[in-house]
């Protein structure tokens, strides 16, 4: 029986229907396209967040267009469902959105794994000097800064001579120290927090009685976070803000966000401008092509910074900023390693330059030489991620079971041979030990591009030609590298890893769309069963 006044209803609300999907159609392949674009040959990009936002808006579309349609039909025209053509349009729709979802078989590292390393020691003038503290026992920030102590190497500055201090020591009690950490990603992608915890705790214990400040700080490029949920920790929940908390009410230390300012394009302190923002230089680099940019703020405690001339005191720059760069040792899916000189992405801004396409052509050691070298840098390598270009758990992004447990700190002042030594020593060792076979992306000595934007050890040379033209003695070269090392290790069988079969996609629109098929499906069985 015909009900008039609900067919006049849909009648005269079809058109807006058809608009309706019609638009959600477009939505749909808008999504489908720039899926495939940023993804093009390497799957892994998969599970990065836009890729995974992308393929949900293109399930949701099609899964709402579906239950559009299919109404539409069933009570304009509900008789003509029922026949097998028709029923199997809709298991072909059905099963299409199924498809929208994405399943992966993902390889997930073992929890932990012991480096046998090495100390090495050059015959060569003209070194650069690498210090590793290698085991559970010693991977701390005390251990590491007595074994560079050894080696006539002090911690701290001061005006009296001992064990970690004397004149030539790296911080004395009245610096500004800014913590260069990596707080672009959560889980085991940013920077230990423990290892963040005692940095500051030796800071502060400083010989002479610590009278200066002390500021952590990065910039995320819009995806920052000091206070991360879940965190590169012992304590999972425990956070860059709140070890920063732990210490602010007996001393000047806080965060800076440069995420926060990184759209905001200033002068210099000496030309007037005091706002917070980024000075982004006029030309670009002749030789990489880079457009320099650094920050400059006010901390939580009135301190004026600019990270390339220093403290400002209102009539002029005092030069008692040490920077002290603390990178992640993790594997990178276009640039195969980031460490000590990809971590100065988050010292210029993507927002007004250009930082993240000229790594390839050398451009953090452009960036290097325009603000100085760090005063000292620690590679934390308590925890890595050692799965190489062909993994699909890549990093830069680290999440909890794509992690590698390695108990090591490395530190030294030489950028180049500190990346160098540790994706040699470190990452490829780790990667075969958890059973990878083409670790080619990790490889300082492969000019292999398979999946990369640039092979690794490509653009680290281009990096040091860059700082060596500017007078800095670096080198890649492990002849020209001596090596100390504090092994306390324990025995720890290695693994092959484990595997998981990952959805990612919207289970919502499939959930709809099964349910409107298996309705379709009843319905002309009972029908079958009538006309029977």
């Amino acid at each position: 029986m015909k009900i008039p006044s609900f067919d006049l209803h849909l009648e005269d609300n079809l058109s807006k229907k058809k608009k309706y999907r019609k638009n959600l159609l477009i939505f749909g392949l808008l999504n489908l396209l720039w899926f495939i674009f940023r993804t093009g040959t390497k799957p892994r990009r998969i599970i990065y967040p836009c890729q995974q936002d992308a393929l949900k808006n293109v399930s949701i579309s099609i899964g709402a267009i579906i239950p559009l349609f299919s109404l539409s039909i069933i009570w304009l025209k509900v008789k003509t469902w029922f026949s097998y053509g028709k029923a199997a349009i809709i298991i072909m729709l059905t099963v299409s959105t199924v498809s929208t979802g994405v399943i992966l078989n993902s390889a997930f590292s073992p929890q932990e794994v012991t480096l046998e390393i090495l100390p090495r020691a050059s015959e060569s003038e003209t070194v650069s000097e690498i210090f590793v503290v290698n085991g559970p026992e010693v991977a701390h920030v005390t251990d590491l800064i007595n074994l560079m102590g050894s080696q006539n190497f002090s911690f701290y500055q001061s005006t009296i001579s001992g064990v970690n201090q004397g004149p030539d020591g790296l911080i004395s009690a009245t610096d500004v120290v800014l913590l260069k950490t990596n707080c672009q990603w959560s889980q085991r992608g940013g920077t230990n927090t423990d290892f963040l915890k005692e940095l500051i705790q030796a800071i502060i214990d400083h010989p002479d009685g610590f009278d200066g400040e002390i500021v952590v700080a990065d910039n995320g490029q819009g995806r920052g976070s000091m206070n991360f949920g879940k965190t590169n920790s012992e304590d999972k929940e425990q956070s860059a803000q709140e070890v920063v908390d732990s210490f602010a009410l007996t001393y000047d230390v806080s965060t800076f966000l440069w995420d926060n300012i990184r759209g905001n394009e200033v002068q210099e302190y000496s030309e007037g401008d005091m706002e917070n923002g980024y000075i982004v230089y006029d030309d670009e680099d002749p030789e990489t092509e880079i457009y320099v940019s650094y920050p400059k703020f006010e901390t939580d405690y009135g301190t004026k910074i600019s990270f390339k001339q220093g403290i400002w005191n209102d009539a002029e720059y005092i030069h008692n900023l040490k920077v002290i760069n603390l990178p992640v040792l993790k594997s990178h899916s276009i640039y195969g390693v980031t460490a000590t000189l990809k971590n100065y992405m988050g010292v210029q801004t993507e927002a007004l330059a250009n930082g993240h396409d000229k790594v390839a052509t050398g451009g953090m050691g452009t960036l290097m030489v325009e603000c100085g070298l760090p005063t000292l840098n620690i590679i934390d390598a308590i925890w890595v991620n050692a799965n190489p270009e062909s993994s699909v758990t890549v990093g830069p992004g680290t999440s909890y079971n794509m992690a590698t447990r390695v108990n090591i700190l490395i530190a030294g002042v030489d950028p180049v041979a500190l990346d160098y030594w540790s994706a040699k020593n470190v990452l490829l060792q780790t990667s075969e030990l958890i059973g990878h076979i083409d670790s080619y992306s990790l490889d300082p000595d492969s000019s292999v591009t398979t999946g990369l934007t640039e092979a690794f050890g490509i653009w680290l040379n281009k990096s040091k030609d860059e700082l060596v033209r500017a007078g800095y003695n670096l080198t890649s070269d492990e002849l020209n590298m001596n090596v100390y090392v504090e092994n306390l290790t324990l025995d720890v069988e290695p693994g092959h890893g484990i595997r998981q079969w990952v959805w990612i996609g919207s289970f919502g629109a499939t959930l709809i769309t099964l349910f409107v098929g298996a309705f379709v499906f009843i319905r002309i069985l009972k029908r079958r069963k009538i006309n029977k």
